[in-house]
């Protein structure tokens, strides 16, 4: 089974941890994460975008003038696209962006991309995550001692805690998602991932 390297939140380095290969020992496929990580990101879209054609926009009811003898090119409205105020061509109108991906495919596509931060060494976990308050001072401290380069990183816990919420939202280049909500976006952004011990459990039974 692969280790990884587990730390406490004062920065002492503990025993590595093994972790499931089902999960942490998968073989990178690009075609798949590139596909659920697009797919992804298109569910994200609004798809709000709408312009006007010809028939929506109002007035240009009446010709703006005769058919022949002015000299200029026949023109049946003035809402017609190539007139100044007119209507537009094969404009975005609302859409969804939403693609089918079977969920087997997202979880084969998270264990690729946790695999991988396994194998680059950016990927530990951390014995416990907890703050008696709601204090960015002590989770910077524990920031520094954890991940003293300050690249992005993803902390993963087992559910959702209001102290660390509200602790490290002011903390740029921190993301907190747990461990049901995880998705291969969120490892893709991240630089860094560190799991608290109690969600690297649930994370396993979710994938492996």
């Amino acid at each position: 089974m692969a280790t990884v390297k587990a730390y406490m939140m004062d920065g002492r380095e503990l025993e590595p941890v093994e972790v499931n290969d089902a999960v942490f020992g998968v073989e990178m496929k690009d075609s798949l994460v590139h596909g659920v990580a697009v797919a992804q990101l298109n569910a994200a879209r609004q798809g709000n975008a709408a312009t006007k054609t010809r028939h929506d926009v109002s007035g240009g009811g009446k010709k703006p003038f005769r058919q022949k003898g002015t000299g200029n090119a026949r023109q049946g409205s003035t809402r017609e696209p190539q007139m100044r105020g007119g209507g537009t061509v094969f404009g975005p109108h609302p859409r969804d962006y939403r693609q089918a991906v079977p969920v087997r495919w997202k979880r084969q596509a998270l264990c690729c991309v946790l695999s991988d931060r396994v194998r680059g060494e950016a990927l530990c976990v951390l014995d416990a995550l907890r703050f008696d308050g709601p204090k960015t001072k002590p989770f910077v401290e524990m920031l520094d001692l954890i991940a003293p380069d300050r690249r992005k990183t993803l902390f993963v816990t087992a559910n959702i805690d209001a102290n660390v919420m509200l602790s490290s939202r002011n903390v740029p280049r921190v993301v907190i998602r747990t461990a049901v909500d995880l998705n291969t976006v969120d490892v893709l952004d991240a630089d860094r991932v560190v799991i608290v011990r109690d969600a690297l459990a649930q994370l396993e039974e979710r994938l492996a």
